[in-house]
């Protein structure tokens, strides 16, 4: 399996739009920052046949600090998610 960065995306996008690689590279920062932007204002972001970004509450629970094996208190947190659309799935499954 391979992996892609942000300047093989944008070069692949760049090429499947006519944009420079630049601007390509650009568009792909505006949008994920403007996908960071809405997670943080607590907003969802859905993409119809990509998937949908959201963010999840994670209530404050017991843990285990892993070095000592003491008990420890976890702090409540936010944290973004992503669940894929139907689209995605046929095509990953593919």
């Amino acid at each position: 399996m391979a992996t892609i960065n942000k300047t093989e995306l944008a070069r692949a996008v760049a090429e499947d739009t006519g944009l420079t690689n630049g601007q390509a590279k650009e568009a792909i920062e505006a949008t994920l920052e403007q996908i960071a932007n809405e997670l943080g204002s607590g907003n969802e972001v859905t993409l119809p046949g990509f998937g949908k970004f959201g963010v999840s509450e994670r209530s404050a629970r017991q843990g285990r600090n892993p070095q000592t094996g003491e008990p420890m208190e976890i702090k409540a947190s936010r944290v973004p998610r992503f669940s894929a659309a139907s689209g995605l799935k046929s095509a990953v499954k593919s």
